[in-house]
């Protein structure tokens, strides 16, 4: 397993769509691992696999406390979503920056496991945001572009000015 690294917003590749995934090989299931072990070290507890450059439809989430839940999602896709609800939210590729956005508070998702078997999973709370959050990653959406253009802008300089500094 290696740590992959994490594109950082407003990094025009965190833009782009990613393609569905035609095989469930080993190259997908060593894309998992490396991803889950990016999540854990940044830490996190989702990561898509746009935001470490690769554009492929892939996804894991892990919201336990002890890091040991870890649900790989390929080719994800939401068939359902009730209710909405506002909460707060960050990302592995904005750090430090703490939104609240809104999103459905329930969602049923379609996709293939580690293995490539099909499975739907209802979920609801901060799973149904994760999933949500970083389905939106593989179609080259970062959640800022929920925030208002002052809000966005003020991110953007905010970043800038870090990545400035530890250069």
């Amino acid at each position: 397993m290696a740590l992959l690294s994490i594109l950082h917003y407003p990094d025009q590749r965190l833009q782009t769509v990613a393609a569905p995934v035609k095989e469930v090989n080993a190259e997908i299931r060593k894309l998992i691992d490396d991803m889950a072990q990016t999540m854990y070290a940044a830490p996190g507890v989702g990561l898509a696999a746009t935001q470490v450059n690769v554009h492929k439809q892939v996804i894991v989430v892990d919201i336990s406390e002890s890091h040991d839940k870890l649900m790989p999602f390929i080719n994800p896709r939401i068939i359902a979503r009730d209710g909405a609800g506002e909460r707060e939210e960050g990302c592995l590729s904005v750090p430090g920056i703490y939104e609240k956005v809104t999103r459905a508070e329930r969602v049923t998702v379609e996709a293939l496991d580690r293995d490539g078997k099909p499975f739907t999973l209802h979920a609801d709370g901060l799973l149904a945001v994760c999933i949500q959050h970083e389905i939106d990653h593989l179609q080259g959406k970062v959640f800022v572009e929920y925030l208002s253009r002052l809000k966005q802008t003020r991110i953007k300089i905010k970043l800038q000015k870090l990545q400035r500094e530890t250069m």
